[in-house]
């Protein structure tokens, strides 16, 4: 292999620019450079040692007093205007579009296109027009990014977060890779604590970013000493300078969808918005996007998406379980979730459902509705989706069905494909887990 060319740039002066094309992303080089056992395998590394942290046997129980189901700040309703106020924060002002020049890659965060969705709809004809937030255009490649800066900008507002901390958050993966994404801009150390279930691609995603990655059981209930949230909270309580944003309670989390996400979607309709369909995880996307368009589109229906499994659209009846999908639902109702914004939930299934499934010739085919409608978004629609798109997908359909030519239903792809090139994009996990696999994708 030759070696590259260098040119010289010392006769720039200061008012010089220079431009590089970064030609593609980290998603095609996951089995690759971006992984240790390749670099290993391929004798960059000398060893596989990854840095890791077990927080001690031994500790305080208080440590683990915590209630996720609290939100940090109160919202409050004007009666007369309807519109929302929190009293510690002044809401930043809409950006409708990114700058052409960026600072940093955090300022590549907002401002996700929409797209209406043509071949899906016209197969189950849908009458209505369909569109779909491309979330997966984020910085770090999902909505949560969104979170993560907005939540990372109050801590230092408010001196909290200072330089030299570390950064330690439970997540499911994607406000952990927002939040890794910041922290290497910023220059933050940062410590992420998920369930063994999420992907190697965000583990590999957010060590590629610097961060450490911690593992923890997928049946520990979230108020276990062992879940990714009672592990966060013993090493935060271990690790000095450590400060957990807490994405279950941090108002930066409803806020961040308050103040731009749903202005996106009602500038770029211009207010037509009839039904807005979210799944709710943390409850921070449905809750900000659902307050400001009942603000401004008094009408709007929202509807909320929650996996079986989970106890969101019901916490009195519904027991929770397993479920594959991932990003949506959970075990309990967290603060940034409020209820009281949505108008009508549905469940979505990730599990199996036997049916006569119209690309396959046996009558009891296995299928989900979630991976399958990703799979037809990416297959039909060219939409490089996450699983939780095609569980707001399939819901929307379900909603969009006998509506009127000129209705708008709106819902949100959270994230993309990048994250899942070894699950549900693998006809071979398909298979494994006795799903029906759709022969043309």
């Amino acid at each position: 292999m030759s070696k590259p060319s260098v040119i010289s740039v010392n006769w720039l002066t200061e008012e010089g620019n220079v431009v590089v094309i970064a030609a593609d992303g980290i998603r095609n080089y996951m089995s690759q450079f971006i992984d240790d056992e390749w670099l290993y395998n391929h004798k960059v590394l000398h060893s596989l040692d990854k840095k890791t942290l077990t927080p001690k046997e031994q500790f305080d129980p208080e440590v683990l007093v915590y209630d996720p189901t609290t939100l940090s700040e109160e919202w409050k309703q004007d009666k007369s205007t309807k519109k929302w106020t929190i009293c510690s924060q002044k809401f930043k002002p809409y950006r409708p579009a990114r700058p052409a020049v960026m600072g940093n890659i955090l300022e590549a965060i907002n401002n996700t296109p929409l797209v209406k969705l043509q071949k899906i709809p016209a197969e189950h004809l849908i009458k209505c027009n369909m569109y779909v937030k491309c979330e997966y255009f984020n910085a770090g490649g999902s909505t949560k990014d969104r979170i993560a800066l907005r939540m990372v900008e109050l801590a230092e507002a408010e001196g909290l977060l200072k330089p030299g901390m570390t950064l330690i958050e439970p997540t499911s993966g994607n406000t952990g890779i927002g939040l890794s994404l910041a922290a290497a801009v910023k220059g933050y150390k940062c410590i992420i604590v998920m369930p063994v279930k999420m992907s190697k691609e965000k583990a590999l995603t957010m060590e590629a970013l610097g961060s450490v990655i911690v593992r923890t059981p997928n049946e520990a209930a979230f108020d276990s000493a062992y879940s990714h949230i009672g592990v966060a909270l013993r090493l935060r309580n271990e690790i000095p300078g450590g400060i957990m944003l807490d994405q279950y309670r941090n108002i930066g989390n409803p806020l961040a969808h308050y103040e731009q996400t749903a202005e996106e979607i009602i500038d770029a309709l211009d207010g037509n918005v009839d039904y807005m369909v979210v799944a709710a995880g943390t409850g921070g996307s449905i809750t900000g996007i659902a307050k400001k368009i009942k603000e401004k589109v008094p009408h709007c229906v929202i509807v909320g998406v929650d996996p079986e499994g989970s106890v969101l659209a019901d916490p009195n009846e519904n027991e929770a379980g397993f479920y594959e999908v991932e990003g949506v639902g959970y075990d309990f109702v967290p603060g940034t979730l409020d209820r009281s914004v949505v108008d009508k939930w549905l469940k979505s299934t990730d599990q199996y459902q036997y049916c006569c499934h119209r690309y396959s010739n046996s009558k009891h085919a296995l299928f989900s509705e979630s991976f399958e409608t990703a799979r037809d978004l990416i297959s039909k629609e060219g939409l490089l989706c996450g699983g939780s798109s095609g569980s707001n997908v399939h819901a929307a359909l379900q909603i969009a069905r006998g509506l009127p030519a000129e209705k708008n239903v709106v819902t949100i792809l959270p994230d993309g494909i990048r994250n899942y090139l070894t699950k549900f994009i693998d006809n071979e996990w398909m298979a494994a887990r006795h799903y029906d696999i759709n022969e043309r994708f």
